[in-house]
């Protein structure tokens, strides 16, 4: 869903909006600067502070506020998720990019698909069903649809993420495990929650937009003492998506949380959330037509086709969580952290998935062509599955001093349970058969769903030890550990396992200056058999791993060497990493027998570079590039064999560039532009969904300190563009343009 934002107005442009006096003053501090990304070159010279007359001044008291300064740009100089990061970015031997909610409000990001696809080094996948539709995101190559944190905590079910009630959403690149237990191959998602503060402010927005887009939010915050706090976000969301007809969007979000103890070493923080997205669902247009095996893209058709039921298909997906969270600080030292974590979800739909399986090699029109005759072929997917998870983690953390050596540490441990729940589906409709250039989503159809009873589809239960060491040896090298160890069990009515593993990193950090430094790092993750219990699929390919096997975890390695800078007076941080990931023991499928064994391999080599920050105070930048060659070294499925191939889904290039500017003090605009390469779709690489560019803008006018409106365009040129691909069954559609236009308006 790529509608326009009806977030609440922050500080970052509150702060934007500086007085003539804050803006000259700084101006006589900074310098001229000049910057182009990739190919670099930024000076900054000193000039002479310059005095602002009190006429100029009084001109701009109405809409003068006092926000950090550090909330007007999208830099985040540490990872507010988990002790876990024992340093601050710059000094974090790894790759990490975090996307503020300044950034998200700016763009118009509602969801988190919204956020991830325009993030270099991610690329979306689909669900076609079997594997349950929702969020599912692949991070440097690897699938990390089981690898979403909620607060530092695992999120296990299978859903689709909203922003209404994010600060960030922080994207740990590379392997994980170290941090987060079992997966996190290509990396990890974690989304920062809002939590309550010591202050008291009310925002309102509401959002019209295109395709009768609409949009309503609320976030209001209450200290009712001197240490305690109330803090409520709410919203509402409905329309259609743009250039699909008929595919609308309904959701509705609840996120109340109290805080105890804020500002006393002893705090509390208890949250809870509810969301519910019932929409109906899209899986795009039919894809590989094997009566037609020269053709390689999606088939030329009217984007807005809808292939689906309009009068039977829909999606109710629900998240409740509840979480608590307790901090003591026993000295400056020493802190303990708790949190639990129980949540419950509901994915459950019925779909319709639209192919060519009507249609087989050698077969004559309709199926061998494309004249106005074409046809395709409606079938049902129908899916009930819960979830139940109790997630309890443990951290202590703080410094400590060996000789000369300062230790900045986090010791942890971790318990978990997460149950699946499922029912059988039956009497849905049957298949039909319709036009391929002319569908018909109207027709009714003859069904009688029967559902059978909630019964257990399995549970995985982990334990996990864990200790992170940051050691500064000097002012200029840095050392940094990881180490973790988890018990992994999982079963459900048919087969079990119970794995044991180690996962660690090691990284080197030296600092030429002090706001620059230089690294290099090697990490390890382990993919344990049935560790996406209940996500579906059962594949066994570079991204499959559903069913229990009795085999050993996957192994995967990866080594990367990076530089970080914080540049204009640590206002611009840019980031570069050389990279490579490497899975030597993936599940493959012996092409003679039929066995799956651990003889597989992929390896993912790669650079990324980006740039996070602002340029001047009114001059804000978020941009980034990443090269990807996915290959897979070797790997068999029945009686093919697809050594050297590119790993599917994954595109080799990808980029973004956003920058918003403050024309007036009363006037901010934005514009950016992403590109995606082009993806196989299947694991021969002969079915291709096609690269694009996407354009979108921007403009924000504040009245006065409370009342703002923003206008967001995205896909400015209505590009027809594909967002994912299930191995070539179907071709997912990203939206086109759309309009949002919202007002915030704030009370104190």
């Amino acid at each position: 869903m790529k509608s326009g934002h009806a977030g609440a107005v922050n500080t970052a442009v509150d702060t934007a909006l500086l007085s003539l006096e804050s803006f000259q003053a700084a101006f006589g501090r900074s310098a001229v600067v000049g910057a182009v990304l990739g190919g670099a070159a930024i000076a900054v010279a000193p000039a002479q502070a310059q005095e602002t007359s009190p006429a100029a001044v009084s001109t701009l008291e109405a809409i003068t506020v006092t926000a950090p300064e550090s909330a007007d740009n999208y830099q985040t100089p540490a990872a507010a998720g988990s002790p876990k990061f024992t340093a601050p970015l710059l000094d974090t031997p790894k790759s990490v990019t975090i996307i503020t909610e300044e950034l998200m409000q700016d763009r118009g990001a509602t969801s988190l698909q919204d956020v991830l696809r325009t993030t270099p080094g991610i690329t979306l996948g689909a669900g076609e069903g079997g594997t349950p539709n929702g969020d599912r995101p692949f991070i440097r190559g690897y699938e990390a649809s089981t690898d979403i944190f909620i607060d530092g905590v695992r999120d296990y079910a299978r859903g689709s993420h909203e922003t209404f009630n994010l600060e960030a959403v922080e994207v740990i690149k590379g392997p994980s495990a170290a941090y987060t237990g079992r997966g996190g191959t290509g990396g990890s998602i974690n989304l920062q929650t809002k939590k309550p503060r010591l202050e008291r402010f009310v925002e309102a927005s509401a959002g019209v937009g295109n395709a009768h887009q609409w949009r309503v939010t609320a976030d209001g915050n209450f200290a009712f003492s001197e240490t305690g706090a109330v803090r409520l976000n709410l919203m509402k969301m409905g329309g259609d998506v743009p250039g699909r007809d008929g595919v609308t969007v309904d959701r509705l979000g609840i996120a109340p949380s109290v805080a105890f103890g804020l500002g006393t070493p002893t705090r509390v923080i208890l949250s809870y959330a509810h969301v519910r997205n019932d929409d109906m669902p899209d899986q795009g247009i039919p894809f590989s037509n094997a009566a037609n095996p020269g053709r390689t893209t999606p088939p030329k058709v009217d984007r807005n086709n809808f292939y689906g039921r309009l009068n039977t298909d829909f999606r109710e997906n629900h998240f409740d969580t509840g979480t608590a969270l307790l901090e003591h600080d026993f000295s400056e030292h020493l802190k303990v952290r708790n949190i639990t974590r129980y949540a419950e979800s509901l994915n459950h739909y019925l779909l319709t998935r639209p192919t060519f399986d009507n249609c087989a090699a050698g077969d004559g029109p309709p199926c061998s062509n494309e004249a106005a005759d074409a046809q395709f072929q409606r079938t049902s997917r129908a899916w009930w599955r819960s979830s139940k998870s109790l997630i309890n983690q443990t951290d202590a953390y703080g410094t400590f001093q060996t000789g000369p050596i300062q230790h900045t540490y986090s010791a942890g441990l971790e318990f978990g349970r997460e149950r699946i729940y499922s029912k059988t589906m039956t009497g849905t409709p049957a298949n039909d058969t319709d036009s391929l250039y002319h569908p018909d989503p109207h027709r009714h159809y003859t069904y009688n769903l029967v559902y059978g009873e909630k019964t257990p589809a399995g549970e995985i239960r982990t334990s996990a030890v864990y200790f992170m060491d940051t050691m500064e040896l000097t002012e200029q090298w840095f050392v940094n550990l990881g180490l973790r160890h988890d018990v992994f069990k999982v079963e459900n009515a048919s087969a079990s396992r119970k794995d044991r593993f180690w996962n660690y990193q090691a990284g080197l950090v030296y600092k030429p200056l002090p706001y620059g430094s230089v690294y290099i790092s090697y990490a390890t993750s382990s993919n344990p058999s049935g560790e996406n219990l209940g996500q579906g699929g059962g594949a066994d390919g570079p991204a499959g791993g559903a069913q229990i096997r009795d085999l050993e975890p996957e192994r995967s390695r990866s080594w990367e060497l990076g530089t970080k800078w914080d540049l204009l007076n640590d206002r611009l941080s840019l980031t570069g990493a050389l990279f490579e990931t490497r899975k030597t023991a993936a599940r493959s499928t012996d092409p003679l027998t039929g066995d799956v064994s651990l003889s597989g391999s992929n390896r993912v080599r790669g650079v990324e570079v980006g740039a996070a920050g602002s340029l001047t105070p009114r001059w804000n930048l978020w941009a980034g590039y990443t090269y990807l060659d996915p290959k897979v070294t070797a790997y068999r499925s029945g009686n093919n064999v697809f050594d050297g191939n590119q790993i599917k889904f994954i595109a080799k290039q990808s980029a973004t560039l956003w920058t918003t500017y403050q024309v007036l003090p009363e006037l901010m605009v934005g514009g950016g532009i992403t590109y995606l390469g082009k993806r196989f779709a299947n694991d021969a690489n002969t079915l291709v969904l096609p690269s694009y560019v996407r354009y979108d803008a921007m403009a924000k006018y504040a009245f006065n300190q409370r009342f703002s409106v923003q206008l967001n365009i995205n896909n400015i040129s209505d590009t027809e563009l594909y967002d994912a691909s299930h191995v070539g069954l179907f071709a997912s559609v990203g939206a086109g343009r759309s309009y949002m236009l919202t007002a915030t308006y704030r009370f104190d």
